[in-house]
């Protein structure tokens, strides 16, 4: 994906962002059906992994069932801390301190290695959104 391509799916993504959640799954599922390829692209721009922090705890402790523990201490290696705080707040104390010692000695890993952890959580997420599991905190939340 050139520069210019991706600089205008993220601007398709912020328009869907802003629009109601019935108008933005009617867009997509009509765009899915004509460009399944440019419809993924748009929606993996649409929620990213800092985007966690707009689910509440409860929320997220249903999103960390369906997570292996690797996959989940890997993508917190570049996480922000606000991430870092959901996730860690969202289990035991106990949980939060062995995923903190996880992380600790992980060591370095290739970047490419932690932003496939980190869409494979998204992607997760994505789905509990779709099955209505869990809501983002957002402008059409009530």
């Amino acid at each position: 994906v050139t520069d210019k391509k991706a600089e205008r799916l993220q601007h398709v993504a912020e328009l869907l962002n802003a629009v109601g959640r019935d108008t933005e799954t009617k867009i997509l599922s009509t765009l899915e059906e004509s460009n399944p390829n440019l419809a993924s692209q748009i929606r993996d721009r649409m929620f990213t992994f800092d985007d966690l922090t707009l689910i509440d705890s409860r929320q997220m402790q249903l999103l960390l069932k369906e997570l292996n523990s690797e996959v989940l201490v890997l993508s917190l290696k570049t996480a922000s801390d606000a991430v870092k705080e959901l996730v860690f707040s969202s289990v035991s104390t106990k949980a939060a301190e062995g995923m903190k010692d996880d992380l600790e000695s992980l060591g370095p890993r290739r970047r490419e290695d932690v932003e496939a952890a980190q869409m494979k959580i998204v992607q997760t997420a994505r789905k509990l959104m779709e099955e209505g599991k869990i809501v983002i905190l957002g402008s059409d939340t009530v």
